[in-house]
């Protein structure tokens, strides 16, 4: 808003008089003694409010409260549509997750789940003995024990974690077959996991139990990243903008997708292709059937330019991408129970499954021949 000099009062009181500056004699005087509480003598000048009339004050009144609302919500419907240019960009292959070698590029995360959940991570030579990781030349499978009746401290299960780490790039997922069923809670994400949440948390895929009801692609991230009131351009549904792990249960800003975008539909249709490009104007995600994919992608040239609209689109308009994602390794995992997936809302409401989630998975093991990941491909690309 643009600060105004008022003009001044050149008034020169001579016994009264009003000033004898000819140069200034054609500003007449409003006189004021038709005002209570004035002197007939006393003079206001025309841009003094004491000498306005109601109707006068009544405008400026009006004025003033426009110029209130300009100035309040102006800035916030700017805010809304601010967008990135997503400006195209040139990316190079660096880093290929396939084959028999596939395992190769992970370590086993051995830890006590820091989740909660019913299941303990093995090693890589348990995963190998007990058939839980298994790759060939053309899939690499990550699945749950399904042998072991009435588990002790939790059932069987594998988390990788990429040994390369990344600030940005595309990521192309090629994915054959999602885990789903009562109890497991299944995901392909990205994070510094020893630096949490300080470095972001991106989950490309993530639901839990039956997963029948689509797939939801989220951030979670420190203080300072939102989606409120930010212009994006998605096809998913969005569930929560706030990105701000530490409010609303870590709940982060997650976008869903339709029904067959995982699970047991996803899986009957061949699977499909995710897509994650990470860079400073934004994250996007986008998702591809398998007789929808581009051809760009299976020609190992991918121009998301070309892919329409995003899955997900999260715009760095109010998120500074590069300071709160960073640092992040590929995980695949399949958690069982745990903070989201024993949920009543989830486990009872949403798809009715049996007794308790602790319980179900400790005696029921033929109930996870269909938990498994099932990857065609990993590929990592750079603009050059």
């Amino acid at each position: 808003m643009d600060e105004r000099q008022l003009p001044p009062q050149f008034l020169d009181r001579y016994s009264g008089a009003t000033s004898r500056i000819p140069t200034l004699e054609t500003k007449t005087p409003i006189t004021t003694s038709a005002v209570p509480g004035l002197d007939a003598t006393t003079t206001r000048h025309k841009y003094d409010p004491r000498g306005w009339s109601l109707r006068n004050r009544l405008l400026a009144g009006g004025a003033a409260v426009v110029l209130l609302l300009i100035v309040i919500v102006v800035p916030v419907e700017v805010v809304k549509n601010r967008y990135p240019k997503y400006i195209p960009l040139d990316y190079t292959l660096t880093d290929t997750y396939e084959g028999t070698s596939f395992f190769d590029h992970f370590t086993y995360f051995t830890e006590q789940d820091p989740t909660s959940g019913f299941v303990v991570y093995v090693n890589k030579d348990a995963a190998t003995d007990l058939n839980l990781t298994h790759a060939t030349e053309n899939s690499a499978i990550l699945r749950v024990d399904a042998k072991t009746l009435n588990t002790i401290a939790g059932r069987n299960s594998v988390r990788l974690e990429s040994t390369n780490q990344y600030d940005n790039g595309l990521f192309i997922f090629d994915i054959l077959h999602t885990p789903f069923g009562c109890g497991t809670w299944p995901a392909l994400w990205l994070t510094d996991g020893y630096n949490w949440p300080s470095n972001g948390e991106i989950d490309v895929l993530e639901t839990t139990n039956e997963g029948a009801h689509g797939n939801e692609v989220s951030l979670h991230s420190s203080k300072g990243c939102t989606m409120k009131n930010v212009k994006r351009k998605q096809t998913g549904r969005v569930s929560f903008d706030n990105c701000d792990g530490s409010v609303s249960g870590n709940t982060g800003c997650g976008v869903v997708g339709a029904d067959d975008s995982y699970g047991a539909a996803l899986n009957k249709a061949g699977g499909g292709v995710y897509a994650l490009e990470l860079r400073d104007d934004g994250i996007r995600a986008w998702f591809f059937r398998r007789d929808s994919i581009p051809t760009d992608i299976t020609d190992s040239k991918p121009d998301p330019s070309t892919w329409g609209t995003a899955f997900a689109d999260f715009p760095g308009t109010e998120c500074d991408i590069a300071s709160h994602f960073r640092n992040q390794s590929i995980i695949a995992n399949i958690d069982l129970c745990g903070e989201l997936a024993a949920q009543p809302q989830f486990y009872d409401e949403l798809y009715h499954c049996p007794a308790t989630c602790t319980e179900f998975v400790k005696s029921s093991p033929q109930s996870f021949v269909d938990a498994y990941w099932e990857f065609k491909s990993f590929k990592v690309y750079h603009a050059s």
